[in-house]
């Protein structure tokens, strides 16, 4: 179909209607085939590219599910409060003051103000890392030839500057990410062994604790040892439901994060939205 005219293009631009590729947003998230809650509740339906990146605002009590699809997925992760991005994800205090560094069920993603911004409700695969972050230009180009977003192999902070300005935000807000499905362990005497992945079909569900913006990069582990740009597809869902109440196991299950989710409380309640 010629393009070389406005009307052209337009026909060729309409054409696409309809069309669909391995790896994009669902729209509406309804028309979703198989939704994992109940009717009308999704709200965000999406398979990620190796080498990609998406982004969206979530509501407070929003379930977001992540699925390594064929088992090189890794899903770089940052959130930041939706409509005050300066209190964001804080990965050190994550694994401080709950006195892990891995992640799993019933773990929570705090944020620098001592706030719960999402917490670990159900987990499949268990190879996850809260030290490493993610990958950048310098280290993608050295390692691979490129690592600019538009290349072969894009590093995940180059991907998350853009989806960053897509909300407002700049380079200088984005903080260490932590990864999904792809993990490393610290050895006895401080070195880093990278576990890899723990097979296609694992999945991680996480709910949000405050209203959150989210950005998501799936691109290989900084810690992946091959030699070549290995980052296969990322489902995304998520749909409507609750945040954890007061009295849930989660709330109880530590007294740092019961701390944790108090100050949450009581912030959320004081500016009436709990």
């Amino acid at each position: 179909m010629a393009t070389a005219t406005t009307y052209g293009a337009r026909a060729h631009a309409r054409a696409q209607e309809g069309a669909r590729a391995e790896a994009m947003p669902v729209v509406p998230a309804s028309a979703w085939p198989a939704p994992p809650c109940e009717a009308g509740h999704l709200v965000w339906a999406e398979t990620v590219a190796g080498g990609n990146y998406t982004h969206r605002v979530l509501a407070r009590g929003t379930e977001l599910r992540l699925t390594d699809l064929r088992g090189d997925a890794c899903a770089h992760l940052l959130l930041f409060a939706a409509d005050r991005p300066w209190e964001r994800l804080n990965v050190a205090d994550t694994v401080k003051i709950q006195w892990n560094a891995y992640l799993g069920e019933d773990r929570l993603l705090l944020s620098d103000q001592g706030r719960v911004l999402a917490s670990v409700i159900a987990d499949t695969s268990g190879r996850h890392d809260a030290l490493c972050g993610t990958s950048t230009l310098v280290r993608n180009t050295q390692r691979y030839g490129d690592g600019t977003p538009q290349s072969a192999s894009p590093a995940g902070r180059e991907l998350f500057k853009l989806a960053a300005a897509k909300n407002g935000l700049a380079p200088r807000d984005l903080p260490p990410s932590l990864s999904f499905f792809q993990g490393v362990e610290v050895r006895d005497d401080g070195a880093l062994d990278f576990t890899g992945s723990a097979g296609e079909g694992a999945s991680v569900t996480l709910r949000a604790e405050q209203d959150v913006t989210v950005l998501l990069a799936n691109v290989p582990h900084p810690a992946d040892p091959r030699a070549d740009y290995t980052s296969t597809p990322l489902e995304v869902l998520a749909w409507r439901a609750e945040a954890t109440p007061p009295g849930d196991p989660l709330w109880e299950a530590s007294p740092e994060g019961r701390r944790a989710f108090l100050n949450t409380a009581e912030f959320l309640a004081a500016r009436g939205l709990a």
